[in-house]
């Protein structure tokens, strides 16, 4: 298995699995990572199946044992919490030992950013498209959008383009009375839009359960080693992040995202169009365009 897949190996196997064997993938998922750390009767315990279905659902993932499930799952928390710091350190590494260090940034741009744009697309889970369209199409939802330090930059984008398409979207406040406000506001018809990559942010979690507490719905994209809002995500669309440089690209995010915005476009159907007439003329009165 790839390092740094194992959460999204587990997400996509679901519909594979026997039933007892599903029970432990949603125990693993629930509280992901830190399940993969206990002990097999622990998780037995959990999903109320037998030992060895815990032992033959490492077996679907391709592992050998147990053991070998946990170093991979060790190997993966190291990748989770790198920084651009350490990927620098470890890229000039690698840079050092392969053969093809004097490659031309170009071509390997348009290699690396090519494959990952590729393979997040084609292992976007279908039924997160299908939800996540379904939530963000709804009309009697309020949509509320956060980004994280980088990704508050794409949370912007994907909330413009919905505010063409629809009422009742918004963006949680910077500041922090007027945050508080707007999460104390929350219900049970809110769909709240998450963005969190690795070195994930802490309050984006307490921000996804106070949502889930009330009823509400949480849509998350994140990467492949999935932030831990996952646990109480509705829908979540992760992306490759690979890329030439320390930093981790966001080129097959923003490709997620359009995606999920020519699905809205098609299930408001003519109501989208009649929501973009209104804005083109709204803007022309105003003297906008």
């Amino acid at each position: 298995m790839a390092s740094g897949r194992l959460a999204d190996e587990i997400r996509l196997k679901l519909g594979e699995l026997s039933p007892a064997e599903r029970k432990v993938g949603r125990v693993m998922l629930a509280g992901y990572p830190a399940p993969g750390f206990e002990t097999i009767a622990t998780i037995a315990e959990r999903a109320a199946v037998s030992a060895p279905t815990v032992l033959r659902f490492v077996g679907r993932l391709g592992f050998r044992g147990y053991p070998d499930f946990q170093a991979a799952l060790r190997d993966e928390l190291e990748e989770r919490s790198a920084s651009p710091l350490a990927l620098y350190e470890s890229a000039t590494l690698t840079r050092s030992d392969e053969a093809d260090a004097n490659e031309p940034l170009l071509t390997s741009g348009s290699r690396l950013f090519a494959a990952a744009l590729t393979r997040s697309l084609a292992e976007l889970p279908l039924h997160d498209l299908d939800r996540a369209t379904q939530l963000l199409a709804d009309p009697k939802r309020r949509i509320i959008l956060a980004g994280g330090r980088f990704t508050h930059l794409l949370a912007q984008y994907l909330g413009l383009h919905l505010m063409q398409l629809r009422n009742d979207v918004a963006f949680l406040p910077d500041r922090d009375v007027e945050r508080t406000a707007a999460l104390a506001a929350l219900t049970r018809r809110d769909v709240l839009v998450v963005f969190d990559y690795r070195r994930y942010e802490d309050d984006k979690v307490a921000m996804a359960q106070l949502l889930r507490e009330q009823g509400g719905k949480v849509v998350l994209f994140t990467d492949t080693w999935l932030s831990p809002v996952t646990a109480h995500a509705e829908v979540v669309l992760p992306s490759q992040v690979t890329s030439p440089s320390p930093y981790d690209s966001l080129v097959p995010t923003m490709a997620v995202i359009e995606t999920v915005v020519a699905s809205v476009i098609v299930s408001l159907g003519e109501a989208a169009h009649q929501r973009l007439r209104q804005g083109e003329d709204i803007a022309q009165r105003i003297g906008l365009v």
